[in-house]
């Protein structure tokens, strides 16, 4: 998460009383908050968002949030923290295994929750050391790009966006997300900015075979080509 922009917290809770305490007890504290009542819905969310914590309740309408995890794990570096009734050990390991971070039982104290949630916030956000699509590498630590291990001479920000569109392949980023991660400051309208940092970065990628497509109304997404 960058200094400056608004943390994002998904909530993926049923139980939609629940879900609305939990949700204005968060927003209390300055976060967005978006919440889902099914696991379809969550992958929307999720898809469109880019959240920084997912709260997210192992039992759910129409799945189970340990395989829900294991199956959103590789496409975000979100601090999942699991929400359930469950008490066994055997259950809380299930989960870390899955992916997960940390564990709230139900029930929990609202304060508990806020600050889990703050906790998980001031954590760095998983990032492994390099982020490899086909020839393409980038090499987070040193924030740097290479293409069949030529240097792609990449400008602090064009690395930035660039890393924050491939960690979300195939997923839908509005210039005003992109701008608020890679820039770590409100857009204020400068659309620019990010438009020519894709046009550039366009032509630098294309040889690995990937590109970044661009969605009339709606921002930009990493796709294979």
């Amino acid at each position: 998460m960058n200094l400056g922009t608004t943390p994002q917290i998904i909530i993926v809770e049923d139980d939609r009383r629940l879900s609305l305490i939990n949700s204005r007890a968060l927003e209390t504290e300055g976060y967005e908050v978006k919440a889902a009542a099914t696991l379809e819905n969550a992958r929307f969310l999720i898809k469109e968002a880019a959240p920084d914590v997912i709260l997210l309740d192992v039992k759910m309408p129409d799945g189970n949030g340990f395989d829900f995890c294991r199956e959103i794990r590789e496409r975000t570096a979100a601090h999942i923290i699991f929400l359930t009734s469950v008490t066994e050990s055997e259950g809380e390991l299930e989960g870390l295994v899955a992916g997960g971070d940390d564990y709230l039982r139900k029930p929990y104290g609202i304060e508990l929750l806020r600050e889990r949630v703050r906790k998980a916030l001031q954590k760095e956000r998983r990032a492994p050391q390099s982020i490899t699509r086909g020839p393409l590498t980038l090499h987070v630590v040193a924030a740097q790009a290479s293409l069949d291990e030529r240097d792609l001479l990449l400008t602090q920000k064009e690395f930035a966006v660039l890393l924050l569109l491939a960690q979300n392949e195939g997923r839908i980023l509005s210039a005003e997300h992109i701008y608020e991660k890679a820039w770590g400051l409100p857009m204020a309208g400068d659309r620019n900015a990010v438009q020519m940092s894709v046009s550039r970065l366009r032509g630098k990628i294309e040889p690995a075979g990937y590109t970044i497509c661009a969605y009339r109304g709606k921002g930009y997404a990493f796709e294979r080509v």
